[in-house]
């Protein structure tokens, strides 16, 4: 086993803690960065000057009638910019347009004595604007072919050739939702400038470093005068990586101008209408399968809704095609991705980034295909389970692929599963109007960022002459227990208890140049830089207590705050040696630093081994549905989760049951809606409040809900042999969509193939279910999915009057259902066609 996966006598890791904080969260006393204004003298309030129009050019813009209102300070435009208008990273966002790019646009910030004043002062600026046509929905962009960014290829073997050894092919079209974060905290920030002109920010941000670049070109500085801090987060979920720079950037813009200090906290519907979301994705695809239902060869085309910016849309859509194989060998394929550019919010990173978009299309490739091929989903799936030597379609080798396996059968022996279905089968029998399902799914998540250079962590330890430890490392707190693993792999390292450990905020001025607290590396890469920092500082205080007890260093061990030599019965306190290594003038602060090996990615040619290693879990989820309404509950979920050797397994069992609901609440409920007429409110967010947009509560939650982590499975390379926990766990809901998909197919024939709509809301799924009774696909006005369509029957498909293609078509009102596959099932014939013979 390795340095750095190797754990000492009697660890901290590895042991069930609450969260460091969890305390001050239930009692109100933790503080987040909106509540510091309170503490704060003489603040101004900002606001924006939202236009509301998807899309047009600024003619005019009138600033004088918000200063006439009682209170205005200022109002900030962009001839205030001292350095460069932009706050985006690829230089394609200005933090004060010349055009609006998407309805509620904000092109000027008013500040205020009050909130309230500076609202009023927003409200009065005019604004004059020569309106422009707007693309507001995936397929209107995909249809003028508005697209930006990269349009990236992954190639593997030779697609041609097997589709040719394919038995059965089929063609679809599949589009599915966006999401909202829905953070409890919104967006905030607090600036001042103090007597230095240091500018000083306290921002809710998952990526303090880029927020402090930004923040410095925005102000014409350089980034040693922007000191950025995140005490902790009510919530981030990928959407605080990018998107608080702006803001940052405005309070500190305002705070430079006025001499005061400047907060920024938007309201909800300015969140909800001004913050990006997860992408949507539309996927075109082509599948071929030998005789035995394994993958001969895939084709397909990914389109990421990214809104009027690039911001994290192109690396989003690269881990898309990462992940589009899952848990499955594609022997040959070529997926290629591209990003539309609509006249909406700037969309963004989200728990997953892209990694659930690509699974997700395979998943429902695999699960309206099953029937066709005449094999049950769950067969179908563990057929085509990678195997020992394979390597997925960008080259990288699956080292584990055993585990895929391990928590399929493991998660199978824990629900009983092969009970339960029996029962389900007994269930749906009985009762013609409710309907029982289960579905199992897996997933394969790839841990590291795709930009190799993201992938180092640094931090600052220190220990005070009476023995207490600070640690500064450069990790976001955003409730998913990152400091509390921290303290837990210092005091590991050191060998002290964990009380004696303390986490500061997390500050550009303690650990420069970090790594966005995201894509599920946060342990990995912060725990390995404090183990890094802790290690220098044992390794001194080592030699000062061989000194004291007349052994060799090599011989101590410091085990539970107490220094021993081995073969002796000499101890010494951690309090007295940290004293005594004082007054012996040696060093007790170290700054750590980590970086992951064994990395490489050329991303033109989309080949390379991006991930540092595999996450794989397993899901068994058991649905009820109703045949008149198409409301369901989840009656159980059964989940087996690979988090290596877990460093707290309290925290990672939390984070595996919220990843879950928040995949489940993507998947089923939450559905943003947009205003797509040509009306005045064209692009206007519809869902703008927790009234009209479904969150998953308690009411969604399964009624039994098992999460179990996978023993015996140390990562060896990883930081006390773990493994990442943030995102994996989100896609494990797929299980909950494909048994809603197979509930509503037992409410038809035999051997049907259902499409569902996703979100799969109770309104998709009754239309599931009625295409299931009719023997076809389902459609519904929201969604244009394209049926799952053997080659075999095209032939004598459009003699029939129907689509080649197979795909259904939908108008705002009465769906137009209708399938040649499904059709030509109902009779021996088309069975045999769909059988590829």
């Amino acid at each position: 086993m390795s340095h750095l996966s190797e754990r000492p006598e009697k660890p901290v890791v590895g042991v069930s803690m609450p969260h460091e904080s969890a305390t001050q969260h239930v009692t109100g006393a933790a503080l987040y960065t909106d509540d510091l204004v309170q503490r704060t003298k003489d603040v101004l309030h900002a606001h924006p000057v939202q236009v509301m129009k998807a899309h047009g050019r600024i003619t005019a813009l009138r600033t004088e009638p918000a200063l006439a209102v009682p209170g205005v300070v200022r109002v900030l435009t962009g001839a205030d910019v001292p350095g460069v208008n932009d706050a985006g990273m690829k230089h394609d966002e200005p933090l004060f347009p010349d055009e609006v790019m998407y309805y509620g646009h904000a092109v000027a910030w008013v500040l205020g004595e009050t909130l309230e004043a500076a609202r009023l002062g927003a409200a009065a600026v005019e604004v004059d604007l020569d309106e422009l046509p707007s693309v507001i929905t995936l397929e209107d962009a995909i249809a003028a072919e508005s697209f930006h960014g990269a349009r990236p290829v992954m190639l593997t073997g030779d697609v041609d050739a097997g589709f040719a050894d394919s038995a059965h092919v089929f063609t679809g079209e599949f589009q599915f939702s966006d999401q909202e974060h829905f953070y409890l905290e919104t967006h905030a920030a607090l600036a001042l400038v103090d007597e230095n002109e240091q500018v000083f920010i306290q921002s809710s941000t998952q990526h303090p470093s880029e927020t402090q670049e930004i923040v410095a070109h925005v102000l014409g500085l350089h980034s040693h005068e922007v000191t950025v801090q995140c005490l902790r987060m009510g919530g981030g979920f990928g959407g605080k990586e990018m998107q608080p720079h702006g803001f940052a950037a405005i309070a500190a813009l305002g705070a430079r101008l006025t001499g005061r200090p400047v907060r920024l906290r938007l309201n909800r519907t300015q969140d909800l209408t001004m913050s990006g979301k997860r992408h949507g994705f539309n996927a075109t695809w082509r599948i071929g399968f030998d005789a035995d239902g394994r993958i001969r060869a895939l084709d397909a085309t990914l389109t990421a809704d990214g809104g009027w910016s690039l911001d994290l849309s192109e690396p989003v859509l690269a881990r898309a095609l990462c992940h589009i194989d899952n848990t499955y060998w594609i022997p040959n394929a070529r997926i290629a991705g591209r990003i539309a550019r609509t006249n909406k919010v700037s969309n963004t990173a989200f728990r997953g980034f892209g990694g659930p978009q690509g699974m997700l299309v395979i998943e429902d490739i695999l699960g309206r295909c099953a029937p066709l091929l005449g094999l049950d989903p769950t067969e179908l799936r563990e057929r085509n389970f990678y195997g020992h030597g394979q390597t997925t379609p960008y080259g990288q080798p699956v080292t584990q692929h055993e585990r895929i396996s391990a928590v399929w059968h493991k998660v199978q022996e824990n629900g009983g599963i092969a009970d339960r279905t029996r029962e389900i089968a007994a269930f749906n029998a009985a009762h013609p109007h409710t309907k029982r399902a289960l579905a199992v799914t897996g997933v394969k998540f790839g841990i590291s960022f795709n930009l190799t250079a993201f992938n180092q962590g640094g931090a600052l330890v220190l220990i005070y002459k009476d023995g207490s430890v600070l640690i500064n490392h450069g990790g976001t707190e955003m409730g998913q227990g990152l400091h509390t693993k921290m303290i837990q792999v210092a005091a590991t390292t050191l060998g002290i208890p964990p009380h004696k450990v303390r986490l500061a905020p997390t500050r550009t001025d303690k650990v420069p140049n970090t790594s966005a607290t995201a894509a599920s590396s946060g342990a990995d890469l912060n725990g390995g830089a404090v183990k890094n920092a802790c290690e220098q500082l044992r390794e001194r205080l080592l030699q000062v207590a061989a000194t004291q007890l007349g052994a060799n260093a090599s011989d101590v061990r410091i085990v539970e705050g107490v220094a021993r030599s081995l073969g002796s019965d000499r101890e010494l306190a951690w309090d007295d040696l940290v004293r005594t290594a004082y007054f012996q003038r040696v060093q007790l602060s170290a700054a750590g630093y980590y970086r992951t090996e064994g990395l490489h990615w050329d991303a033109k040619a989309f080949r390379g081994s991006p991930f540092k290693y595999f996450s794989h879990g397993a899901a068994a989820a058991e649905v009820e549905v109703d045949g008149f309404t198409g409301a369901y509950r989840v009656r159980r979920v059964d989940i087996v989760h690979d988090v290596g050797d877990s460093l707290s397994p309290m925290i990672d069992i939390g984070q595996v049951e919220g990843g879950f609901v928040q995949g489940a609440g993507w998947l089923t409920l939450e559905d943003l809606r947009w205003d797509t007429s040509d009306g005045p409110h064209r692009g206007r967010l519809l869902t703008q409040a927790a009234s009209t947009y479904k969150l998953p509560s308690f009411s969604e939650m399964p009624e039994q809900f098992h999460v179990t982590l996978l023993e015996n499975a140390s990562e060896e390379g990883a930081v006390y042999g773990s493994k990442a926990v943030g995102e994996p766990p989100l896609m494990l809901a797929f299980s909950v969509r494909e048994a809603l998909r197979q509930a509503a197919a037992a409410f038809g024939p035999g051997g049907v193939s259902v499409e569902l709509a996703s979100p799969a809301t109770p309104e998709a799924v009754y239309w599931a279910i009625q295409a299931a009774r009719r023997g076809g696909v389902s459609g519904n006005g929201s969604a244009r999915d394209g049926s799952a369509t053997d080659s075999a029957a095209d032939s004598g498909s459009a003699a029939d009057g129907h689509a080649a293609n197979g795909q259904v078509r939908s108008d705002a009102k009465t769906p137009v259902l209708y399938s040649p596959l499904a059709l030509a099932a109902q009779s021996e014939v088309g069975r045999l066609r769909c059988r590829g013979s």
